[in-house]
């Protein structure tokens, strides 16, 4: 996509700036990033970013209980906040992101990183459609959007 949709490409790597750029903790980030990549089946982005949680000093034991998170105890108020706000985002068609889960969102992060959660949930679902769409292969990292978004 990069060497034949230039601006198009561009305009992810806008988009992924963002991402970096906000306040929202860096595993926070990877558990987003992760969560979105399970339930669209985006076998690349899964891979990339379960080891960039790894990097992050997340453990294989909450990886491999991410998918079940509501019945896990492992993780945060916090954290369960944001895999509700990633599910009903990614799965939009399913009635989208509720009234009662923006309203804890809100009231746990505020306004502002609310929005950012958002962005990046967003985010992430554009490139799973992307790594899908193109067919890139798990293991295969050309660093899309860890390289190129840093510079």
């Amino acid at each position: 996509m990069k060497h034949v949709q230039p601006a198009a490409f561009n305009a992810m790597m806008a988009m992924e700036k963002y991402v970096v750029s906000t306040d929202i903790d860096p595993l926070h980030k990877e558990l987003i990033r992760v969560r979105a990549s399970q339930l669209n089946g985006c076998a690349y982005c899964l891979d990339l970013h379960a080891q960039d949680a790894r990097k992050l000093g997340e453990t294989e034991q909450r990886l491999y209980l991410l998918s079940t998170w509501r019945e896990s105890p492992q993780f945060t108020d916090a954290e369960r906040i944001i895999l509700a706000m990633t599910e009903e985002v990614t799965l939009i068609h399913q009635g989208g992101l509720t009234d009662l889960t923006y309203e804890k969102a809100v009231a746990h992060f505020g306004l502002e990183v609310t929005a950012q959660l958002i962005m990046n949930i967003i985010t992430i679902n554009a490139w799973n459609r992307i790594g899908i769409s193109s067919r890139r292969i798990p293991g295969e990292h050309h660093q899309i959007h860890k390289t190129d978004a840093n510079s």
